[in-house]
């Protein structure tokens, strides 16, 4: 019964659709013939004038709109001045310079480093932007008041974890740090192969393991760091302590330790593992190891210098870099990893290439807020090994 009922409602509004369709008709009959004809092509050309007009119009509308999304971006002009850890990023900043017309002048420099001159430039930087380098450093220069506040809606999308709540720092990727070994060495001095951070504090490695000084390098800050918020900071000075016996030296750059474990100068080098590190296992006799008790890992930041001669330019950038998808995957083809989906997981097209559970469990608060009480400690212990040079 109930279904009757509704099958006659339906047909009573299928009828009352087609009268108002038909009374519709009807109604504009004497308008067509006010304006002196029936005739059909006549009514033809009058229905593709209508048209025709109404996609002229949207047409206006649609080049309105692109000029007003347009006017939104700012008028940028001069030099944007750099500080990067790479200069393979010319080919991103390029696209910049074709997008915005803005120069682009490119300063090579580690975070510990910059974070340094900064605080001796007393407020006047001589850089814009500041791309790549260990979280760690953007965390103290924003507690030192050093960076300016960057905000566009496309930071909505980006992980929490990875980007500054008030928005003075952003994550273009994390790096991971793992070992690469010298296997021709290791042969010649009959070592086995390390499979742990444990591992490396073995006798045996004794001034055949090096990586660079913490104070400089953001990635081998994160290692320290990571090594004491895993085993505990008795533990993990401790720790320290037994694996300072084995280095050798502490080197200046991120880049020395793959650089001296090619050359055959050390057996064991403790290093960031990227594109660039795997690339070597086909011209060298060497072998990359995922330190089984956990991978370290930093965020490498960006951000735009408080006080900058062209902050215009640095900010609209940072917006530029993270609101398109294409820029992005651009950065991640430059980079030889793909992290950066870590930090916009939208991105598609992109394999982060590692097992992300083998990452240490690390409070990225406590990078920042530890860093010169552990570095002056981590100066100590280092003693005379630290390279000058």
């Amino acid at each position: 019964m109930m279904q009757n009922t509704v099958m006659r409602e339906r047909i009573r509004t299928q009828m009352r659709k087609k009268m108002i369709a038909l009374l519709t008709a009807l109604s504009m009959v004497p308008a067509l013939a006010a304006c002196g004809s029936n005739n059909t092509s006549n009514n033809t050309s009058a229905a593709a004038s209508a048209e025709a007009q109404t996609e002229e119009t949207a047409t206006e509308t649609e080049t309105e709109s692109q000029e007003e999304t347009k006017a939104e971006a700012p008028a940028l002009t001069g030099t944007m001045k750099v500080v990067v850890t790479s200069e393979n990023y010319v080919t991103l900043f390029d696209k910049f310079t074709e997008d915005t017309g803005v120069k682009v002048e490119l300063l090579s420099m580690s975070s510990g480093e910059v974070l340094s001159k900064l605080r001796a430039e007393g407020g006047t930087p001589s850089a814009d932007l500041w791309f790549g380098g260990g979280i760690d450093a953007f965390m103290s220069a924003k507690d030192d008041g050093l960076l300016e506040q960057v905000t566009f809606d496309a930071s909505a999308g980006l992980a929490d974890e990875f980007k500054d709540s008030e928005g003075y720092w952003y994550s273009k990727g994390i790096t991971i740090v793992g070992f690469l070994l010298n296997d021709g060495l290791m042969e010649e001095l009959n070592l086995e192969a390390p499979a742990s951070w444990d591992d490396l504090l073995k006798e045996e490695y004794a001034g055949e393991i090096i990586m660079s000084n913490p104070a400089v390098s953001g990635t081998n800050y994160a290692v320290v760091n990571a090594l004491l918020q895993a085993k505990g900071e008795e533990g993990g000075w401790s720790y320290l302590e037994g694996l300072n016996k084995n280095i050798a030296y502490y080197a200046k750059r991120g880049s020395d330790p793959k650089n001296k474990v090619t050359t055959d100068e050390y057996a064991i080098g403790i290093t960031y593992i990227d594109g660039t590190i795997e690339s070597l296992l086909d011209e060298y006799d060497v072998s990359i190891v995922y330190p089984a008790d956990g991978i370290p890992w930093v965020p490498e930041g960006v951000a735009a210098f408080k006080n900058a001669e062209n902050a215009d330019a640095a900010r609209y950038f940072i917006e530029w870099l993270f609101s398109s998808d294409e820029n992005l995957q651009m950065l991640a083809e430059i980079d030889q990893k793909n992290s950066v989906k870590t930090i916009k997981p939208s991105l598609e097209g992109l394999d982060l290439g590692y097992d992300t559970g083998m990452l240490m469990k690390e409070d990225l608060s406590l990078f920042g807020e530890k860093r010169t009480e552990i570095l002056e400690h981590f100066e100590a212990l280092m003693g005379d090994k630290a390279a000058d040079e």
